[in-house]
């Protein structure tokens, strides 16, 4: 009689978990692309330098194997953590377009980006940098708000101070470039507008101010007409409101709304009066949202290329860490003017 013991018992078959796909390697890249590995990794590291040709090759080579460079492994070879901070003025807002720029070329590069919100004004964030540059564990800061020292003479690691936002997250710098109003109101101008009506955002903003001036210097400059500014917050509700508290004899045929909101609120109201956009009205807005590019009629408005800024700043503060030439960055605004259905010819003032 066999012996039965549970030691003697066959082994039982058990299903086995599939392995993960293995990841290709950097000379696997190499052999794709036509190229040895050391340009592989010259292209990870710099993407620079390398014939156009050759970042095409490698650019295929990448995509096909989806290769992704192993960031742990060359932090323990070279020391370097490959890690870039941003540090922003609030932990509560965050300006998704500007980073997506920032992060889509981050990522490009073969570093890997961290956000950090900093709340309590800037004696606050300064100290933070201060702790974050001393850490080790970041090659390069960019700050999104000023700091109270000055970040050029700091030896530890590199810092990039934009200046984009102050302690409340409002644009500053080029974010609050009024500029472009002057370019809508020439251009309402030539399409026979005279009586303008300026719907502002809350003057507590810099691009709020900025654009109210540009547009009252505009205005005098060209020898046109204003029926006023009215003040108020950034929401439709202020733009509704203005536009229906306006007399039917006012004379006014053209709006410029400081943001998209107001623009539409203003559309909206104008609607409710009976007067039709843009045969009796035309409305002008700013930053281009979404929602105006699909609204009936859509907006004429002021496309902000935050992503660009985003773009340029990082690539600014890698050359920093990389100890090369700052790139130089083509002097062009951020703003362009979108014209689109809420904007025609003047036939008549509104309500006449």
């Amino acid at each position: 009689m066999g012996c039965q013991c549970p030691h003697s018992a066959p082994p039982r078959r058990t299903a086995l978990a599939p392995e993960p796909p293995r990841r290709a390697t950097i000379h696997e890249v190499a052999r794709l692309a036509g190229v040895s590995h050391q340009t592989v990794s010259r292209y990870f590291r710099h993407n620079g330098g390398l014939k156009p040709a050759t970042r095409e090759k490698i650019d295929a080579a990448v995509k096909e194997l989806d290769y992704h460079p192993n960031l742990l492994a060359r932090a323990m070879r070279t020391r370097r953590t490959n890690r870039l901070a941003v540090v922003l003025p609030s932990a509560s807002y965050f300006p998704l377009r500007l980073l997506d720029g920032a992060a889509l070329t981050v990522h490009e590069m073969g570093y890997q980006l961290e956000l950090i919100g900093v709340e309590g004004g800037i004696e606050t964030r300064s100290e933070r940098v201060r702790e974050i540059a001393d850490s080790g564990q970041i090659e390069g800061i960019l700050s999104l708000a000023p700091l109270t020292f000055d970040a050029t003479a700091h030896n530890r690691v590199p810092i990039l101070v934009t200046g984009d936002y102050d302690d409340r997250m409002r644009g500053m710098g080029q974010l609050a470039d009024g500029s472009p109003v002057k370019e809508i109101i020439e251009y309402l101008a030539g399409l026979g507008h005279r009586t303008f009506l300026h719907v502002a955002g809350p003057q507590g903003y810099a691009s709020a101010r900025n654009r109210r001036l540009v547009y009252e210097e505009t205005i005098e400059a060209m020898r046109l007409t204003s029926y006023g500014v009215i003040e108020g917050g950034w929401s439709a509700q202020y733009g509704y409101d203005a536009i229906t508290s306006l007399p039917a004899d006012s004379g006014v045929t053209a709006v410029v709304a400081a943001n998209d909101l107001l623009a539409m609120g203003v559309v909206r109201g104008a609607l409710s009066r009976g007067w039709m956009v843009p045969q009796d009205l035309s409305v002008f807005g700013w930053d281009d949202e979404e929602m105006g590019r699909f609204a009936t009629p859509a907006l004429s408005t002021v496309a902000v290329d935050r992503e660009k800024q985003g773009r340029d700043a990082m690539l600014r503060l890698i050359a920093a860490v990389r100890g090369e030439p700052m790139p130089e960055v083509a002097e062009s605004t951020l703003n362009q003017l979108i014209i689109r259905e809420t904007t025609g010819a003047a036939r008549r003032p509104a309500g006449r």
